[in-house]
């Protein structure tokens, strides 16, 4: 026998990783979206950009891209002893947090540069990880074309909530604080 795994095995493989890694990728980006919301006061104040699309929209895509994501991971993770997966899975992480920081930064501490920081970090990650990916499983990387494409419009618009709101906003009380003026 001149293989180290039959095919059956492999798939059975990657079908494990794929249970795994799918929900677990999916549940952290559910987490991180509790962390901050549109429906806000602060975000309902700002001025948006002509491009920014229906509230509808981020959670229909954000569900099919942690899908997609969480599918592209399984398939590296199952890809036993191909060179740089282990490198591959490291900058998954280190991505992935970074991903995840930026709602609490943006919505949580209503923080439109800090977003758009975040950001940043979240594009060259994601260049370095497909560049990782492509080295151990080539579909894998493909798999995260979309997913760059989205976090690409995702910066671009968050930019244009910074040109539009800099100084960050209206200073919006908070339901805890409220003044009346007799």
């Amino acid at each position: 026998m001149n293989v180290i795994a039959s095919r059956s095995q492999l798939r059975a493989s990657l079908i494990r990783w794929a249970l795994f890694t799918v929900p677990l990728v999916m549940l952290l980006g559910f987490i991180a979206g509790q962390a901050g919301s549109p429906n806000t006061l602060w975000f309902q104040s700002l001025v948006k950009p002509s491009i920014y699309p229906p509230p509808a929209t981020f959670g229909i895509v954000w569900t099919v891209l942690y899908a997609i994501i969480g599918f592209s991971l399984a398939l590296v993770c199952s890809s036993w002893g191909a060179r740089g997966r282990g490198l591959a899975i490291g900058l998954f992480v280190v991505h992935f947090l970074c991903n995840l920081a930026w709602t609490p930064v943006f919505f949580g501490n209503q923080n439109i540069e800090g977003g758009l920081m975040v950001l940043g970090l979240v594009d060259f990650t994601l260049l370095l990880l497909i560049a990782a990916f492509w080295r151990v499983r080539r579909s894998a990387a493909l798999l995260l074309l979309p997913y760059l494409a989205w976090v690409g419009f995702a910066t671009v618009l968050n930019y244009e909530f910074q040109r539009l709101n800099p100084d960050g906003g209206q200073d919006v009380p908070s339901a805890s604080t409220q003044r009346y003026q007799l």
